[in-house]
């Protein structure tokens, strides 16, 4: 096995540890493998690459896709550090409005899977950090949607003690009660 793959305390969510080959010439790894994500619960048709990079405060998020075309994703932070955060979105969940909470770096090369249904964001704790995620299904500006990063109803903990860069888009979404729960999964 390539990865190794660990269940987060919410249903669905799931931090990918690829096996990391190194030496004095630098490192090998596969980033994705999908007989092995398959093998692990992980069936998500990937048709989208993303690559972003923000400076040091920036937050984004609290990001999802609405219905019909909800996006799963695959995260990976390749350059610098940063906090990486999921919320569950889906309507019937028993865990709606929860939230999880990884360290993504350049040093320990871990995934963060996001199934449909969940909203992300990300802060920045380094001078620069640099993502790059698949999604399993295509950009649509038309869906797009987000959350309040900062809802106190959802509480997320973003580990930090700077007030965050935040986008106008970003200042100004809806809190959780606020959404509309006919687009959600």
């Amino acid at each position: 096995m390539s990865f190794e793959f660990k269940k987060l305390e919410i249903e669905g969510l799931v931090l990918v540890k690829p096996k990391v080959f190194g030496d004095n010439r630098g490192f090998f790894m596969e980033s994705y493998r999908k007989s092995e994500f398959v093998q692990n619960g992980i069936d998500a048709d990937f048709v989208q690459d993303n690559h972003s990079k923000s400076n040091k405060g920036v937050l984004r998020g609290l990001h999802y896709q609405a219905n019909p075309k909800p996006q799963a994703k695959l995260i990976r932070c390749i350059k610098g550090r940063i906090y990486d955060v999921a919320v569950d979105l889906r309507k019937d969940s028993k865990t709606f409005g929860h939230w999880v909470r990884t360290e993504l770096t350049e040093e320990n090369n871990y995934m963060f899977f996001i199934p449909e249904g969940f909203a992300h964001g990300f802060v920045v704790l380094s001078d620069e950090a640099e993502l790059i995620y698949k999604t399993n299904a295509e950009f649509s500006s038309e869906l797009d949607r987000g959350v309040l990063w900062n809802d106190k109803d959802i509480g997320v903990d973003w580990g930090i003690d700077f007030k965050p860069i935040l986008s106008e888009k970003d200042k100004k979404q809806p809190r959780l009660n606020e959404i509309n729960k006919e687009e959600l999964l």
